[in-house]
């Protein structure tokens, strides 16, 4: 979690510095429930993060070099430097880069544990990461009532900040609280507080465990608030005080420091050495980056493919 703030801080300073081309989306407020879910997954498991879910990208398996790289167009990175900072992943790693239409994510996961499923690949899991307002779309529908007929170990993670963009939750469903959908679909609903490590934690390695073990879909929506703008290009003044003064408005990393104090897992000093450690880190990270060369349009090989043999051609017109 640590970890995670401190590269989406370092992103916001290089975005606010022009160093970082496109948007930084941070997600500040929402680690402890974005690591609970990239930290149970297994090798082999699919991941598909949300754009806030740094921390679970890295729980996952993404190192900082290859987050660096992407946001700053390096060349070596895992997307070569052409594609958008955040539309970034390894898909033979079970990684899947995010998807700006967020809904759509569910039924590339979906696709995933089909095609594991007919190569006789089982006890995998699909985490599918959105946000409230993409339970608004048809994606969102359709991909989930796939995955209850085809019985998909699929765990539908949704992160419900209060706001779409700017878009209050109240113009967005009029049900008390989505995990009420669960039911309609015929798949096993979950709620936490998402601000909560320690509740996170339990309620996804319990989502994850039943998925895993044959127990079909399982939604899981998370009450939390966005602790920041939509971007780092929003000063989300319609996030009000009611909510920043509320329950859901207290810091996920200050709750979690305070579990670790009191159960004794650390102290104050273990705490700010991790701290310190990480800052370490992802400064010798961004050093190393920025010393790297960016894509050469004259030599880049703009195959869309990974596999060049699949790539379509049409040698029949070159006659």
């Amino acid at each position: 979690m640590v970890l995670g703030r401190v590269l989406d801080e370092k992103f916001a300073t290089l975005y606010r510095a022009g160093k970082i081309h496109g948007g930084v989306f941070l997600g500040r407020g929402q680690e402890a429930l974005s690591v609970a879910v990239g930290m149970q997954l297994q090798p082999g498991d699919v991941y598909a993060p949300l754009i806030r879910d740094q921390a679970g990208r890295l729980a996952f398996g993404e190192t900082v070099l290859d987050a660096a790289r992407t946001y700053m167009g390096s060349a070596l990175g895992p997307m070569r430097g052409r594609d958008g900072n955040v539309h970034r992943g390894r898909p033979k790693a079970g990684y899947i880069p995010m998807i700006s239409h967020l809904g759509s994510n569910i039924a590339v996961v979906n696709g995933a544990l089909l095609a594991k499923r007919m190569k006789g690949q089982n006890g995998v899991v699909g985490a599918a990461c959105i946000g409230e307002g993409a339970t608004s779309t048809g994606a969102f529908h359709e991909s989930l009532n796939q995955a209850a007929i085809e019985c998909l170990p699929l765990v539908l993670v949704v992160a419900n900040n209060q706001f779409a963009y700017s878009t209050p939750a109240s113009r967005q469903f009029a049900c008390e609280a989505l995990v009420d959908k669960a039911p309609g679909y015929g798949v096993t609903g979950h709620s936490v507080v998402g601000n909560d490590l320690v509740q996170c934690l339990a309620v996804l390695r319990g989502a994850i465990d039943a998925a895993r073990n044959g127990g079909g879909p399982q939604f899981v929506e998370a009450t939390l608030l966005r602790l920041c703008g939509h971007g780092e290009h929003d000063d989300a003044g319609y996030i009000s005080q009611e909510h920043k003064d509320s329950p859901l408005g207290r810091d996920c990393l200050k709750i979690a420091e305070e579990q670790l104090l009191k159960a004794g897992v650390a102290d104050s000093d273990t705490v700010r050495q991790w701290r310190n450690e990480v800052v370490l880190e992802v400064d010798d990270a961004i050093a190393k980056v920025q010393r790297e060369p960016a894509p050469d349009p004259y030599q880049e090989d703009w195959c869309a493919l990974a596999s060049r043999h699949l790539q379509e051609t049409h040698s029949h017109l070159e006659d």
